[in-house]
């Protein structure tokens, strides 16, 4: 291992890289019992949890997101709430409330705040994009802050605190979509896809006959909370940094450096918190697969979940049926891996003396 990687974070042993590896094998073992396929799904929600993120995650209904997100609760034996965001839903029904209690002894009132659905270690926000802004905000700032402001009170959550948002790509009529500011708030945005012929083959011969799956969870929440500390302390070299910053900044349209096609393409791109993302989601995942240090590999395999909701692409790419992910997908093969090649490379000296 280089200086500059040991020089960012505890050494760790590979007894510390075993654990959160051993856990990702009992997690997926257990949800195995009740969720088919969507192994790579279950991956990305747990390199976020593991970061201390949020994830979006969108896919047509039927898809059986809520299910595995309970069901994960259950493997990690972390309590679970679930909000629907309907077009009536208030602030005050997500975050709690204030009510006046009389003490039937002494006839005293007083205010007694009474925890709403927040208050809890996993909470699903199912169709965030049907909800008005207003309670929009509510929970996005629960997820920043990790507590919640009632009247002249803070209510501090519990912790850990982990919320998936999902959205429904169809029927947009009468939603409320999230601003790219507020969607920058999701360390991940996940695409739920169709399952292959196989796994909905099992799906339909599971759910339509007797046999019920039963979880055990395998871990406590001070076992989540030492790994999530865990993950911060995984070294990671100078150059994987690099190489991270040298994605996130080809976003950028009109900054040196950019490739012509970025300029062409995207009408916004990501911003620093991208970069801080890929980088705690590079040493989780390094983590889940029992390794101690980042690899660009790590990088590259985020990239999509990273930056897919914070580059906008503009109306010729719409146009032209471009998406955020083609792009990316061009970005990585542009920017070479290896540290030579890098530094060498006319276009990234631009980019790291902008």
């Amino acid at each position: 291992m280089s200086h500059d990687a040991a020089a960012n974070g505890e050494m760790l042993s590979e007894a510390d890289a075993s654990r959160l590896h051993e856990a990702r094998r009992r997690i997926l073992e257990q949800l195995g019992k009740v969720i088919v396929g969507q192994e790579h799904v279950i991956d990305e929600i747990l390199i976020c949890l593991f970061s201390r993120g949020h994830v979006m995650l969108e896919g047509v209904p039927g898809l059986a997101k809520t299910l595995m997100i309970s069901t994960l609760a259950k493997t990690l034996d972390l309590s679970f709430s679930r909000i629907q965001f309907t077009p009536d839903l208030m602030p005050a029904d997500v975050t709690g409330t204030e009510i006046i209690e009389e003490d039937k002894s002494t006839g005293h009132r007083e205010f007694r705040f009474m925890q709403g659905p927040l208050f809890a270690n996993v909470v699903l926000a199912d169709e965030i994009n049907r909800t008005p802004p207003k309670t929009q905000a509510a929970l996005l700032e629960a997820m920043q802050e990790r507590q919640v402001t009632v009247g002249r009170n803070r209510h501090v959550l519990s912790d850990p605190f982990f919320v998936l948002a999902t959205q429904n790509p169809i029927e947009q009529e009468g939603t409320y979509p999230l601003p790219e500011a507020q969607q920058d708030r999701f360390m991940f945005k996940v695409f739920v896809e169709y399952p292959s012929f196989d796994e909905e083959f099992e799906v339909a011969r599971r759910t339509t006959g007797t046999q019920t799956g039963v979880v055990e969870p395998v871990l406590a929440a001070e076992e989540i909370l030492r790994l999530q500390q865990l993950v911060r302390q995984v070294p990671i070299s100078d150059h994987v940094v690099r190489y991270a910053l040298s994605l996130v900044r080809q976003t950028r349209v009109g900054s040196d450096g950019v490739p012509d096609f970025v300029n062409d393409l995207v009408g916004w791109g990501a911003g620093p918190r991208a970069v801080q993302f890929l980088i705690l989601g590079g040493k989780a995942r390094a983590l889940l697969e029992g390794r101690f240090h980042v690899q660009v590999e790590d990088i590259q395999a985020l990239a999509k979940a990273v930056l897919r909701h914070r580059v906008v692409v503009n109306f010729a790419a719409e146009s032209d049926g471009i998406s955020s992910d083609d792009l990316i997908e061009r970005i990585i093969a542009a920017t070479p891996t290896t540290e030579d090649e890098l530094s060498r490379d006319a276009r990234f000296q631009k980019i790291f003396a902008s």
